[in-house]
């Protein structure tokens, strides 16, 4: 017998409300867990530490996900290319971490060649920047060789030692890339446990992201008890990731 699915629909005026248990999320589409609510901060925290994001295009109601298998990039295994060390070694490229959270979600957001709009709409970007202002969500970003350029980067949500990666963009070669490496060094210092990457895709997965359970998922952010800092991320000074090995320990 076929079991009938019915999506879960969330109060917009009960940010508290707990969200349904994960394993009755859909197959297909593949993670579809609830539909309705709001981005305030509280529902959003709430749901990252439950394994849930929300992801859903313009005109279109809040979607909540959380598929099963999960993609995941563990900091040790990012892969990292004898282009991409040549880049980070001679174009001066330049990484910081939250001095311009805004501007890297607004440039994530922008049109690419492959797709004919955004996810990340107007509603989206407030919200992730309240998440960044209360401690929760980090930008890495990657400038120019004068320090004044912004020219790749990403944005994720930190919850249970697990980063929660949201978006990347690159508007020179490699940026992006350069910026997951970043963050991969600074994570594996910090004891994180790995990077969400939620849904695999050939890019993530040339740089070392795997696939694993829901259930192992959520086992590791039970396990990694995470409090928000309060205060910006800050680049360790003395790393110079063109000559980091990731399989080494720290």
């Amino acid at each position: 017998m076929t079991r009938q699915l019915r999506l879960h629909l969330l109060n917009p005026n009960r940010p508290d409300e707990n969200f349904p248990p994960v394993e009755q999320a859909w197959d297909e589409p593949n993670g579809l867990l609830a539909v309705g609510g709001d981005l305030s901060l509280k529902r959003l925290v709430n749901a990252y530490q439950h394994g849930i994001f929300p992801w859903f295009g313009p005109r279109e109601p809040i979607y909540w996900w959380s598929p099963d298998p999960r993609a995941v990039l563990y900091p040790k295994n990012i892969r990292i290319s004898r282009s991409l060390r040549k880049s980070m070694r001679n174009k001066g490229y330049q990484v910081r971490f939250d001095q311009n959270f805004s501007a890297v979600v607004r440039a994530c957001s922008a049109p690419r060649s492959y797709t004919n709009g955004t996810w990340i709409t107007d509603d989206m970007h407030a919200a992730y920047c309240r998440l960044h202002l209360a401690g929760w969500a980090h930008s890495v970003e990657i400038y120019d060789a004068t320090g004044t350029e912004l020219v790749g980067g990403l944005y994720g949500v930190a919850s249970g030692g697990v980063f929660c990666g949201e978006s990347m963009f690159s508007r020179a070669p490699d940026t992006s890339k350069m910026a997951l490496v970043a963050l991969a060094y600074h994570l594996k210092t910090w004891g994180f446990a790995l990077i969400d990457c939620q849904m695999a895709n050939p890019y993530l997965m040339s740089m070392g992201a795997e696939t694993i359970s829901r259930a192992q998922f959520l086992r590791t952010l039970a396990n990694h008890p995470y409090t928000p800092f309060k205060t910006t991320w800050q680049v360790d000074p003395n790393i110079d990731l063109s000559r980091w090995d990731p399989e080494l320990c720290l």
